[in-house]
Protein backbone atom coordinates (compact mmCIF):
# COMPACT_ATOMS: atom_id res chain seq x y z
CA UNK A 1 0.00 0.00 0.00
CA UNK A 2 1.57 3.21 -1.25
CA UNK A 3 0.80 6.51 0.81
CA UNK A 4 -2.34 8.62 0.08
CA UNK A 5 -1.31 12.16 -0.23
CA UNK A 6 -3.99 14.44 -1.01
CA UNK A 7 -3.68 18.48 -1.18
CA UNK A 8 -4.73 20.62 1.40
CA UNK A 9 -8.47 20.39 0.35
CA UNK A 10 -11.25 19.06 1.75
CA UNK A 11 -13.05 16.46 -0.26
CA UNK A 12 -16.27 14.85 -0.73
CA UNK A 13 -17.26 11.81 0.16
CA UNK A 14 -16.91 10.61 -3.09
CA UNK A 15 -13.50 11.78 -3.91
CA UNK A 16 -12.35 10.51 -0.61
CA UNK A 17 -14.08 7.16 -1.85
CA UNK A 18 -12.03 7.41 -5.17
CA UNK A 19 -8.79 8.89 -3.11
CA UNK A 20 -9.35 5.41 -0.52
CA UNK A 21 -10.49 2.87 -2.71
CA UNK A 22 -13.45 2.74 -0.12
CA UNK A 23 -16.98 2.60 -1.21
CA UNK A 24 -19.14 5.73 -0.24
CA UNK A 25 -20.92 3.30 1.71
CA UNK A 26 -18.13 1.71 3.87
CA UNK A 27 -17.00 4.81 4.85
CA UNK A 28 -20.45 6.05 6.11
CA UNK A 29 -20.05 3.04 8.01
CA UNK A 30 -16.59 3.65 9.61
CA UNK A 31 -18.19 6.90 10.65
CA UNK A 32 -21.33 5.37 11.96
CA UNK A 33 -19.33 2.42 13.72
CA UNK A 34 -17.04 5.08 15.53
CA UNK A 35 -14.20 3.95 13.50
CA UNK A 36 -13.38 7.47 12.93
CA UNK A 37 -11.37 8.88 15.36
CA UNK A 38 -12.62 12.12 15.08
CA UNK A 39 -16.02 13.64 13.59
CA UNK A 40 -16.07 13.80 9.93
CA UNK A 41 -16.80 17.53 8.86
CA UNK A 42 -20.38 18.96 7.56
CA UNK A 43 -21.00 21.27 5.96
CA UNK A 44 -23.94 23.16 7.82
CA UNK A 45 -25.98 24.51 4.84
CA UNK A 46 -26.13 21.15 2.81
CA UNK A 47 -25.19 17.83 5.21
CA UNK A 48 -22.27 16.75 3.11
CA UNK A 49 -19.29 15.35 4.54
CA UNK A 50 -15.98 16.60 3.67
CA UNK A 51 -12.62 14.66 4.62
CA UNK A 52 -8.90 16.44 5.08
CA UNK A 53 -5.56 15.23 4.51
CA UNK A 54 -5.58 13.51 8.43
CA UNK A 55 -8.96 11.88 7.21
CA UNK A 56 -7.39 10.30 4.63
CA UNK A 57 -4.28 8.85 6.72
CA UNK A 58 -6.63 7.62 9.10
CA UNK A 59 -8.64 5.85 6.85
CA UNK A 60 -5.42 4.41 5.36
CA UNK A 61 -4.56 3.26 8.60
CA UNK A 62 -8.17 1.22 9.02
CA UNK A 63 -7.64 0.00 5.47
CA UNK A 64 -4.07 -1.86 6.96
CA UNK A 65 -5.78 -2.60 10.28
CA UNK A 66 -8.06 -4.32 8.28
CA UNK A 67 -6.32 -6.05 5.92
CA UNK A 68 -4.13 -7.85 8.78
CA UNK A 69 -7.42 -8.97 10.37
CA UNK A 70 -8.20 -6.38 13.23
CA UNK A 71 -11.75 -7.00 13.98
CA UNK A 72 -13.93 -3.97 13.63
CA UNK A 73 -14.39 -3.80 17.42
CA UNK A 74 -10.52 -3.52 18.14
CA UNK A 75 -10.18 -0.69 15.44
CA UNK A 76 -13.25 0.71 17.54
CA UNK A 77 -11.49 0.31 20.46
CA UNK A 78 -7.95 1.88 19.13
CA UNK A 79 -10.37 5.39 17.84
CA UNK A 80 -12.02 5.41 21.18
CA UNK A 81 -8.76 5.42 22.64
CA UNK A 82 -7.51 7.83 20.09
CA UNK A 83 -9.78 10.24 21.59
CA UNK A 84 -10.00 10.04 25.19
CA UNK A 85 -5.96 12.30 24.69
CA UNK A 86 -2.42 11.29 25.44
CA UNK A 87 -3.25 9.49 28.68
CA UNK A 88 -4.10 6.49 26.44
CA UNK A 89 -1.00 5.97 24.71
CA UNK A 90 -0.25 2.75 27.08
CA UNK A 91 -3.49 0.95 26.12
CA UNK A 92 -3.37 1.55 22.25
CA UNK A 93 0.75 -0.04 22.08
CA UNK A 94 -0.84 -2.38 23.64
CA UNK A 95 -3.52 -2.84 21.60
CA UNK A 96 -1.06 -2.62 18.70
CA UNK A 97 1.22 -5.27 19.93
CA UNK A 98 -1.62 -7.67 20.59
CA UNK A 99 -2.60 -7.15 16.81
CA UNK A 100 1.29 -7.25 16.09
CA UNK A 101 1.22 -10.69 17.77
CA UNK A 102 -1.65 -11.65 16.22
CA UNK A 103 -0.45 -11.23 12.55
CA UNK A 104 2.83 -12.59 12.96
CA UNK A 105 1.36 -15.75 14.32
CA UNK A 106 -0.66 -15.59 10.96
CA UNK A 107 2.71 -14.63 8.93
CA UNK A 108 4.20 -18.24 10.65
CA UNK A 109 1.31 -20.19 9.48
CA UNK A 110 1.14 -18.94 6.04
CA UNK A 111 4.99 -19.55 5.93
CA UNK A 112 4.48 -23.41 6.86
CA UNK A 113 1.71 -23.21 4.33
CA UNK A 114 3.82 -21.40 1.75
CA UNK A 115 6.59 -24.60 2.43
CA UNK A 116 4.36 -26.96 1.67
CA UNK A 117 3.60 -26.20 -1.62
CA UNK A 118 7.16 -25.38 -2.39
CA UNK A 119 7.45 -28.67 -2.02
CA UNK A 120 5.01 -30.31 -3.68
CA UNK A 121 6.13 -28.00 -6.75
CA UNK A 122 9.80 -29.45 -6.07
CA UNK A 123 8.32 -33.07 -6.21
CA UNK A 124 6.14 -32.03 -9.23
CA UNK A 125 9.22 -30.75 -11.14
CA UNK A 126 11.56 -34.01 -10.04
CA UNK A 127 8.69 -36.15 -11.49
CA UNK A 128 8.21 -33.69 -14.58
CA UNK A 129 12.11 -33.77 -15.25
CA UNK A 130 12.35 -37.79 -15.47
CA UNK A 131 9.58 -38.01 -17.44
CA UNK A 132 11.50 -35.81 -19.78
CA UNK A 133 14.47 -37.96 -19.35
CA UNK A 134 12.55 -41.24 -19.95
CA UNK A 135 10.94 -39.49 -23.15
CA UNK A 136 14.07 -38.66 -24.33
CA UNK A 137 15.60 -42.03 -24.37
CA UNK A 138 12.98 -43.19 -26.67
Amino acid sequence: MEKLYVREELLTIQQMAQVSGLSAHTLRYYERAGLMKQHVGRDDANGYRYYTQEDVNWIEFIKRLRATGMPIRDIQRYADLLGQGDHTVSARMQLLKQHRQRVEEHLHEVELHLSSINKKITYYEQQYAQQEVGLGSL
